[in-house]
């Protein structure tokens, strides 16, 4: 599950939840299917993330899912973990 939460330095961000599949939904989520994988989002957040790009991102130091390219994102930290909206 992705979803966007207030908070970070730049004023929202990003937050990652491994769920099982057994897990309810809410009438409010939205499932996105590619290449065998899932990903959960609330209405909400769809709004904030709607043409991003969600990565699995491999470093020597952490292994990590980030959102890339997100065209409703004016600016980010450095962490790439906050951004502010457009």
């Amino acid at each position: 599950r992705v979803s966007v939460d207030s908070g970070g330095c730049s004023g929202f961000q990003y937050s990652f939840k491994l769920e099982p599949r057994s897990q309810p939904l809410s009438d409010k989520d939205r499932v996105i299917e590619q290449d065998g994988a899932a990903i959960v989002v609330d209405a909400l957040s769809l709004e904030f993330l709607q043409g991003a790009t969600i990565d699995y991102v491999q470093e020597m130091v952490k292994s990590s899912f980030e959102v890339v390219d997100n065209p409703n994102s004016e600016a980010s930290c450095g962490c790439g973990t906050s951004f502010s909206p457009k």
